[in-house]
């Protein structure tokens, strides 16, 4: 499998504050991975840094230039437009002509189940459609890599399984690169062929996910067999 990305001794320095320390991660094409741990542990700051979204205080970040990226975030900004315009912005600011989004964009609306709200403005839209919609946005793009960052955790019971749903579908029908933050560990044991634990912005384990969530990982990762049991949270 070809390199996505690369993450070669990431650090990221908040004022005081390390968010990020000597982070490794390669990223091969069709991967499906998690990054879990306790809140503050440097899943969002990890994400935002692949995506190019922060420029790390140390380190490398090799992203694939062929590779087009998309990013969904937890609570995705709604602009004061339609629910089709919202994803037709995304389209022509990558150089799409305002008619050929306007097909693509009413094609990805079809994916998520919203093309009957297409004239709609996008901010009155539900938490969970308004999720579906930062999905189709992404959609539209076309990525090879797909970052989300908490998708669900917002949503209610309903709406989680349907973005997941979408999520997975979407992965196995074009085998999209997917690279993703989650608490909800039934969701990553669902979605997730390699997890990755990170405490105080450090990699502690980077495994398989059969291997994460087999009882071994007491004797080789005890901080993620903890993380994995709840007591650390």
């Amino acid at each position: 499998m070809s390199t996505v990305l690369d993450l070669q001794r990431v650090g990221v320095q908040f004022a005081r504050h390390t968010a990020l320390r000597e982070v490794n991660l390669h990223i091969r094409s069709g991967e499906r991975i998690a990054l879990v741990g306790a809140n503050g542990s440097g899943k969002s700051t990890l994400l935002r840094v692949a995506h190019g979204l922060l420029k790390p205080s140390q380190g490398q970040v090799r992203a694939a230039p062929e590779v087009r990226q998309a990013m969904v975030f937890q609570r995705p900004h709604m602009l004061r437009t339609s629910v089709l315009r919202f994803v037709m912005w995304g389209l022509w600011l990558q150089g799409v002509s305002w008619r050929a989004a306007q097909v693509q964009a009413l094609a990805a609306l079809q994916q998520v189940d919203l093309q009957d709200l297409a004239d709609r403005s996008a901010r009155t839209l539900s938490g969970g459609q308004q999720q579906r919609l930062a999905l189709a946005r992404a959609w539209a793009l076309q990525p090879g890599l797909v970052l989300l960052d908490e998708p669900t955790s917002s949503l209610d019971p309903h709406a989680k399984r349907e973005v997941e749903r979408l999520v997975s579908d979407w992965v196995s029908a074009s085998g999209v690169t997917l690279l993703f933050s989650s608490h909800n560990l039934g969701q990553v044991k669902r979605m997730a062929t390699r997890v990755i634990y990170l405490e105080a912005g450090q990699i502690l384990a980077d495994l398989a996910a059969d291997h994460f969530f087999n009882q071994s990982l007491a004797d080789s990762h005890p901080q993620a067999h903890l993380f994995l049991k709840g007591e650390l949270v």
